[in-house]
């Protein structure tokens, strides 16, 4: 437990340099111009780093699987849908892409109403595995894909550059307003986190232990999907889609921080996340000169270390 204090120390004290030398780097003239604005850019990237590290971990507990991740429901793909549909039937002018307040609760309504329609129907005590359900949703996020390429093939070619800005994470265009309701989202879900964090700890012994030590297990497992659903569609509806991020800091965490303990691995996983997001940032601010982007980085990264962790799998298996 020491050892995991000591850990975690280390990765507060990293975060906290990476969102320093972000903050202050390279500052010529313009400080009351650039500064607020990458504040803006770092308090949104430690709310969607938060968001999605807790979502995945937590997913993870109750699937027992540390290769799955919520994305695999096909919510990135919902969100796909949601934004194409806008442009193809209102176009980038319409008050439904200029209100970042009716854009930013139509995604995240879409995509939770789509993730608790999904359980509802597919998630029943005894009767539906929740492998099942995963392969559904597999399914699903694949038919959405193709269902939003088909789109795009018929899109306005002016509008469908417009949409390609939304269809990829970016930290460059956040707005502010935005951040406040996703914190206090992200605050409400904490809330509850904290309260069911000894449940999580019962919870990932499996289905019977936990039902023997008096956890009603299906309905946490219902209550987890949801929470995880409600804080992937915030992350994503602020910033977009971000595939294998949860991925890696999730394993990062599990391999740094040898715990059974939730609190010790949402801390961990968030606090690496942070480091990826606000240190990739800034590598590809100032040493690459935004000649791709942070999400282009992250999914190749999280592409090899998604291989790995099959194969790594696949041997001990």
């Amino acid at each position: 437990m020491r050892n995991n204090t000591t850990k975690i120390i280390f990765l507060l004290v990293l975060a906290i340099i990476c969102i320093l030398f972000y903050g202050f780097y390279d500052i010529k003239g313009g400080f009351d111009y650039a500064f607020p604005r990458r504040m803006i850019k770092i308090v949104a990237m430690v709310i969607t780093g938060i968001a999605i590290s807790y979502s995945t971990v937590v997913f993870q507990t109750i699937t027992h699987n540390r290769i799955l991740t919520p994305s695999v429901m096909g919510l990135d793909s919902m969100y796909e849908v949601v934004q194409t549909l806008i442009y193809f039937f209102a176009g980038s002018m319409s008050i439904w892409v200029l209100n970042q307040y009716l854009n930013f609760g139509a995604a995240i309504s879409a995509m939770v109403i789509f993730a608790i329609i999904l359980y509802r129907f597919l998630f029943r005590t005894n009767k539906y595995p929740i492998y099942l359900l995963l392969l559904i949703g597999m399914i699903l996020g694949t038919l959405l894909g193709s269902f939003v390429t088909f789109l795009q093939v018929l899109i306005d070619p002016v509008e469908y550059l417009s949409l390609q800005s939304q269809l990829f994470a970016s930290f460059t265009n956040v707005k502010a307003e935005l951040l406040y309701i996703a914190a206090g989202i992200l605050l409400i879900a904490f809330i509850y986190g904290y309260t069911i964090m000894s449940k999580l700890d019962v919870m990932s012994l499996g289905r019977e232990h936990a039902m023997n030590l008096g956890i009603n297990y299906d309905r946490m497992v219902m209550n987890i999907l949801i929470l995880s659903s409600v804080l992937i569609a915030t992350s994503t509806a602020l910033v977009g889609p971000i595939t294998f991020l949860g991925l890696i800091v999730a394993n990062l965490s599990y391999q740094f921080l040898v715990t059974y303990k939730h609190s010790m691995l949402i801390l961990g996983a968030s606090l690496i996340s942070i480091i990826a997001l606000v240190g990739g940032q800034f590598l590809v601010e100032h040493i690459l000169e935004l000649r791709t982007t942070l999400s282009v980085i992250i999914n190749f990264v999280g592409g090899i270390y998604f291989i790995y962790l099959l194969l790594k799998e696949s041997r001990s298996a």
